[in-house]
């Protein structure tokens, strides 16, 4: 009985101690870190606006890869319009490109939102969503854009805000942001092409 009182014992002790431990380990980590980082968000966690004013929670695309794109009409790049449409056809299935128009970069986008959905369609025709009319910089940077361009929300991926219009953002299946191109990246460029694995 004595035996079994002092392993019973013993057992209790070693849970203590190790609880003990594991508390100091956290008081220890917890004091290295002056300040706690917020936990990085995913693409699911927005929801946008689309350019026809509907809802779009932005979880409805779990499961896919995802490329951002900031768009602009009266832009030297806005015929790539026609390179992400293809893309789309050839991919969708599988890789969701959402368009965000911007009239950030030289006022290159100063239409409505009805308006800049008839450009693309009657030019390019734009088949792949497109959202409204939103700030990808500055002190009214939407938030999809502040977790896209800032490394405390994004998990450290990415500190690039768009530089010009047609900037591309990468997120993988899992609604992690992955990787970031500039305004001069093209669907079929290599540097993209293993970025979304094809």
């Amino acid at each position: 009985m004595k035996k079994l009182l002092l392993l019973v014992s013993a057992g209790v002790m070693a849970v203590t101690l190790s609880s003990f431990v594991a508390e100091t380990s956290l008081v220890n980590l917890a004091g290295v870190e002056t300040v706690a980082k917020a936990p990085s968000k995913k693409l699911y966690d927005f929801t946008m606006t689309s350019i026809e004013g509907k809802t779009v929670p932005l979880k409805q695309y779990r499961g896919k890869k995802v490329v951002i794109l900031n768009t602009a009409s009266k832009c030297g790049y806005t015929k790539q319009f026609a390179d992400w449409e293809t893309f789309y056809k050839d991919h969708g299935d599988k890789i969701v490109v959402l368009g965000f128009p911007s009239n950030n970069f030289k006022s290159q986008d100063p239409g409505t939102n009805a308006e800049i959905a008839e450009f693309c369609k009657k030019n390019y025709g734009v088949s792949f969503p497109m959202f409204e009319k939103i700030d990808v910089i500055g002190e009214n940077q939407a938030p999809l854009y502040k977790w896209l361009s800032d490394k405390e929300l994004n998990g450290g991926v990415n500190d690039k805000v768009p530089s010009w219009n047609f900037c591309k953002y990468v997120i993988n299946e899992k609604g992690e942001l992955v990787a970031f191109f500039p305004s001069k990246v093209l669907p079929t460029d290599a540097e993209f092409k293993a970025a979304v694995g094809i």
